[in-house]
C-alpha cells in the first residue's frame, strides 16, 4: 500500500504584537504594516496584496481556529512554525502559544517547529543602503540552547497535536552553521544534540526526528552555505533534510519580474538532484511565489541591488502552483525513501510574496489547488 504524502506548510508568526517589535518599531506593530503600505514598484506589479480575512491578530485563538480549519479542509497536515529563541529568550511565540495551542480545533492540524536561528536584522523595511543593523544574533550558547529545548519539551512536545515523522518528534533547524558556531564547534554540537535527544527520551516522549534546512544560494545577509553537507549531517546525527524556499537553490534571472513556470521547472529538476545528492531522506519543497518589495522602503528606487531589492515572480497563478504541487508530490513519492513529505512555502509569508492564505484576488485558489492534489479534509 502506498504511503500517503503529508503536506507541511511553513508558518511565519510576525502578525501579532510582540514586546521586541514594540521596542524596535513601536507599540502594537506587526508585519501587517508593511503589507498595508506596499506599492506597485514597476508596471504590472501586483501590489499591495490584500488578505481576504483582513489584518487579523494570529494570537487570537478564534482567528487561528479559522486558519486551522482552512488548512485542514484543504489537505494540509501540519504547520511548521518558524520559531525564534535568542540568547536572551523567545521572540514571536504568541501566534503558536496563545493562538494555535489555545484554539478549540487544534486537534485538526499537527504542528512542529523550525528553529529560525538566523540573525534577526533590521529589514522591516530595508533602505537602499543595504547596511541593516543586527537586532538579535542567531548564535546561542549551550545554556540558551538548553533553555530553549526545555521550553520545547514542556510546552510543545507533550501536546497531542505535535507532528511526528517516522515516529520521531519533528524538529528542524534553519541555520546549521550558526548553531555550530554558537555551541562552540562540531564536537560540542554533536554532544549537545545527543544530550537533547536523551532529555526527550527521559521525559517519556520517545525519539526526536532532527531535520536540517539546506540551501545553495545565500539570501539573508549572514546566511552561510554548508560545503560538505553529508559529512556534517552524519556527524551531527540528523535524520532528514528539506528546503525552505526555491530561491535557496534557484535564482531569478529577470528583473523586475521572472516567470513562475520557468522557475518551477528549474526548481523541480534541482530538487530531484538534491534528493540524489543527500544520503538522508530529502523532503522537496513547493514555493508559491516571491516578492520582497513590501520589505523595502517604498519611496526608495527599486533596482536590483540585492536582497530585498531584487527580482520578483509573476505568473504564479493557482493553476501554475497546482502544476508545481503535482510535480513535487510525484518527486516525493519517487525519492523520499518511504517518508513521503512535501513542504510548502508558505502559509503567510505575505511580505515575501509566498502565501496560501486567501487574498482578495484569488480567494481560496491556492488552498483549493492543494486540496485537488493532496486529497480531502483532515479531522
Amino acid at each position: 500500500m502506498k504511503t500517503k504524502t503529508e503536506v507541511a506548510v511553513y508558518y511565519f508568526p510576525n502578525y501579532h504584537p510582540d514586546v521586541r517589535n514594540d521596542k524596535w518599531h513601536g507599540r502594537g506593530w506587526t508585519e501587517w504594516e508593511l503589507v498595508k503600505r506596499a506599492e506597485p514598484r514597476f508596471t504590472g506589479h501586483a501590489q499591495p496584496k490584500v488578505p481576504l480575512w483582513g489584518y487579523e491578530d494570529e494570537s487570537d485563538p478564534q482567528a487561528m481556529a479559522r486558519k486551522i480549519d482552512a488548512a485542514a479542509d484543504h489537505g494540509i497536515d501540519c504547520f511548521i512554525f518558524d520559531w525564534y529563541w535568542y540568547e536572551d529568550g523567545p521572540y514571536l511565540h504568541r501566534g503558536l502559544e496563545d493562538g494555535f495551542l489555545q484554539a478549540g480545533n487544534a486537534d485538526r492540524l499537527k504542528f512542529s517547529l523550525m528553529w529560525a536561528n538566523h540573525d534577526w536584522i533590521d529589514i522591516h523595511p530595508l533602505t537602499r543602503a543595504l547596511q541593516p543593523a543586527t537586532l538579535a544574533s542567531g548564535k546561542v550558547s549551550e545554556q540558551a540552547f538548553v533553555a530553549a529545548t526545555e521550553h520545547m519539551i514542556e510546552r510543545y512536545f507533550r501536546h497531542p497535536s505535535y507532528w511526528r515523522v517516522g515516529g520521531g518528534l519533528y524538529f528542524s533547524i534553519y541555520e546549521l552553521m550558526n548553531l555550530v558556531e554558537g555551541l562552540g564547534g562540531l564536537d560540542e554540537t554533536k554532544r549537545i544534540l545527543g544530550e537533547f535527544r536523551e532529555r526527550v527520551r527521559q521525559a517519556g516522549l520517545g525519539e526526536l526526528h532532527l531535520n536540517a534546512v539546506v540551501w545553495g544560494v545565500q539570501i539573508l545577509p549572514g546566511e552561510k552555505r554548508i560545503d560538505n553537507p553529508n559529512e556534517l549531517l552524519d556527524l551531527l546525527g540528523f535524520d532528514s533534510v528539506t528546503s525552505y524556499v526555491w530561491l535557496h537553490h534557484v535564482g531569478l534571472p529577470e528583473f523586475p519580474q521572472s516567470d513562475y513556470g520557468a522557475w518551477r521547472d528549474e526548481a523541480v529538476v534541482k530538487m530531484s538532484d538534491l534528493a540524489d545528492e543527500f544520503q538522508l531522506p530529502y523532503f522537496p519543497n513547493v514555493t508559491m511565489g516571491w516578492d520582497t518589495s513590501p520589505r523595502t522602503v517604498q519611496s526608495d528606487k527599486y533596482e536590483p541591488i540585492g536582497y530585498q531589492y531584487m527580482a520578483t515572480v509573476g505568473g504564479n497563478t493557482p493553476a501554475e502552483f497546482e502544476t508545481a504541487l503535482r510535480q513535487t508530490k510525484a518527486l516525493a513519492e519517487q525519492k523520499s525513501g518511504g517518508l513521503n513529505i512535501v513542504t510548502i512555502n508558505a502559509w503567510n509569508e505575505w511580505t515575501e510574496g509566498s502565501y496560501l492564505e486567501p487574498d482578495t484576488v484569488h480567494g481560496f485558489g491556492y488552498l483549493e489547488a492543494v486540496r485537488r492534489i493532496f486529497g480531502p479534509s483532515k479531522g
